[in-house]
């Protein structure tokens, strides 16, 4: 330990033997590294003893740590969850991680609400409604949910409603595909029941919908009431021709997700199969990040703990294709979860181990695709990259670009744009937004660039993680003056602006010019011109273009947000709390004015008279 810093050293020493996790940070104070121990002593002092044996990431990762935070909690079931809140929280680099980047759509049914609906939504919410998901696009999200709106009566224009008249029923009502809540028209018992049908579709037990609507269809028979049953008798069989398109895959009547793995080191490919009472009803591919130096085993425990976290649902079982360390507290945990036991299994013969089997192929079979996809996105940006570092003389590819734009409306709303593309992809989760403070209520294009440039660098300069990562190559929005002003920020904190290779203290900088799209660089008179057909040309007008429109986005927001309180500022009733709500709801005075009297009534800290001035103000405003 003689190598490492006194205050990680003091640290080390101090380590309590109590189970809880641990965060390793490096010397930006990002977190690169998460995990849980019984005993935070042992564990975390393992890493830096002289005998420890280490893989070769686990040695990167120990040279990078500069400093440690630890979190002590009551048990390993809660260090768990908290480890899983973490990774979630700060994705560390040498974490094997779910990938983040798509989020994948799910269905939810409000069962909030008097009336529930049914909904895309992409994020899961602790709120009191049902979730159904991941799908895997939004595509199969809306064909289930045109298939539910034409098996079940429930709501299919998807508004809140309480029961109370509001409007005519519309055709769907007519044609007997909804019991029209909006007219006042619906019996809360049969609704509830269409809702539990809709459920119980959902989680892949279309039997049991069978079963109580032929229930239901005797007894409309037996009271005499044909059209009723006819109705029911045709919806049954609709149903039952969804049933017979699914697979059945297993002869007990259980649910399943079921896991397999396959990766290299460009990446790891999870691959599930959700099968509920002994059907497969869907599947869904997953990327893992910081998983190819790790055992096969290692991959599967962290996507278990990292899925699971936010699963709208845990089944029985969970089939596995190799044993994990953590299966009994991952038990554990599941159960507290579902409410009921849950059973992690390595299946070694049978059903299962066919079924392990088959999610294995499939998952050889996506992980081809999606390395494929990648291949071909990333094969011109790779070309583009090294044009653009022999155009600019980089010594090699710009991992990192920056680029900086500003934008303005007349005199007010005076603002700027930081945009980053990793490896020539835009990485949004890095872009930044400013507000230009020294503007004298006229636009400077030259002293905004600057200005930003500055603050950019000032934040890193004073260790702000959101900004710690330098970029290979600072774009901005201009020419010779625009140039000049980042220039003079870059030397302002210590960095030379290379018009080649950046060194340990130079940042490699240029410009793009809008009027003949010429590249100019720091110190040189003559532009750098690119041919029109040129992969760097296209690569740098797009990340300019993203660094315009996000720019211009933000300031159209701030406009729309004076506009929209400026016109809530002349609504009786409406007070600057209630403003603010009301923006924080709606989001625009579009939404608002499309709003009906009851949705602005139901907005937070409104009431049905203020609801009623602000419907007239909007409607009188345009």
């Amino acid at each position: 330990m003689k190598d490492l810093p006194a205050t990680l050293k003091e640290k080390l020493d101090n380590l309590p033997a109590k189970p809880g996790c641990y965060l390793y940070k490096d010397e930006f104070g990002r977190v690169i590294y998460v995990g849980k121990a019984v005993n935070l002593r042992s564990r975390v002092r393992s890493y830096f003893q002289k005998s420890a044996v280490l893989t070769l990431k686990t040695k990167r990762l120990v040279e990078a740590v500069r400093d440690l935070e630890t979190i002590v909690v009551g048990s390993e079931l809660e260090a768990l969850v908290l480890e899983c809140n973490l990774i979630k929280k700060h994705q560390p680099h040498y974490n094997v991680r779910l990938r983040d980047d798509k989020q994948y759509p799910y269905l939810c049914i409000t069962l909030s609400e008097p009336f529930p609906r049914l909904l895309l939504t992409r994020k899961v919410r602790t709120d009191g409604n049902k979730y159904f998901g991941p799908y895997s696009s939004s595509r199969s999200v809306h064909a289930t949910m045109d298939l539910i709106k034409r098996l079940f009566p429930i709501v299919s224009c998807g508004k809140p409603f309480d029961g109370s008249p509001v409007q005519k029923p519309c055709l769907y009502y007519h044609m007997g595909q909804c019991l029209a809540p909006c007219a006042g028209l619906a019996d809360q018992k049969e609704y509830q029941r269409a809702v539990r049908e809709v459920i119980a579709f959902l989680q892949g037990r279309p039997d049991r919908v069978v079963k109580d609507l032929q229930a239901q269809m005797e007894q409309a028979s037996a009271q005499l009431n044909f059209e009723r049953a006819a109705r029911l008798r045709d919806q049954m069989r609709a149903i039952q021709e969804v049933m017979t398109r699914q697979q059945v895959v297993g002869s007990r009547m259980v649910d399943q997700d079921v896991i397999a793995v396959v990766g290299e080191d460009a990446g790891t490919c999870v691959q599930m199969f959700y099968i509920r009472g002994g059907k497969l009803v869907g599947q869904n591919a997953f990327m893992l990040d910081g998983a190819g130096e790790e055992e096969p085993s290692q991959a599967v425990q962290e996507f278990v703990k990292q899925y699971y976290r936010d699963a709208p649902y845990v089944p029985k079982e969970i089939l596995l294709p190799c044993n994990i360390d953590e299966a009994a507290i991952i038990e554990t945990w599941l159960r507290q979860r579902k409410g009921a036991t849950v059973h992690i299994t390595v299946p070694a013969r049978g059903d299962k181990k066919r079924l392990v089997e088959m999610a294995t192929e499939n998952a050889l079979h996506a992980f081809r695709q999606i390395r494929a996809a990648m291949r071909a996105r990333l094969g011109d940006l790779d070309a583009a990259l090294e044009e653009l570092a022999r155009s600019l003389g980089l010594e090699r590819p710009p991992a990192r670009i920056e680029c900086y734009d500003i934008s303005n409306f007349g005199a007010e709303h005076f603002v700027g744009s930081m945009v980053v593309f990793q490896n020539g992809e835009a990485a949004k989760q890095e872009y930044r937004r400013f507000k230009i403070r020294n503007h004298q209520n006229k636009p400077d294009d030259p002293a905004m660039i600057g200005e930003i440039v500055s603050r950019r660098l000032a934040e890193a300069k004073a260790g702000n993680p959101r900004f710690s990562r330098l970029p290979d190559l600072l774009i901005v929005d201009g020419g010779p003056t625009q140039i000049s002003a980042a220039a003079a920020a870059l030397r302002e904190y210590g960095f030379a602006p290379a018009p080649g290779a950046p060194g340990e203290a130079a940042l490699a900088l240029c410009g793009l010019a809008k009027r003949f799209e010429h590249i100019y660089l720091p110190g040189r008179d003559a532009p750098v011109i690119l041919p029109r057909n040129s992969q760097a040309l296209f690569l740098l007008q797009r990340i300019r273009d993203e660094a315009h429109r996000f720019a211009n986005q933000y300031r159209k927001t701030l406009q729309s947000r004076k506009t929209s309180a400026s016109l809530l500022e002349t609504v009786p009733g409406i007070g600057p709390r209630r403003r603010k709500a009301l923006l924080k709801h709606f989001g625009s005075l579009e939404r608002m004015r499309s709003a009906t009297l009851e949705e602005l009534a139901a907005a937070p800290g409104m009431n049905r008279t203020a609801a009623a001035a602000l419907q007239e103000a909007l409607q009188a405003g345009g």
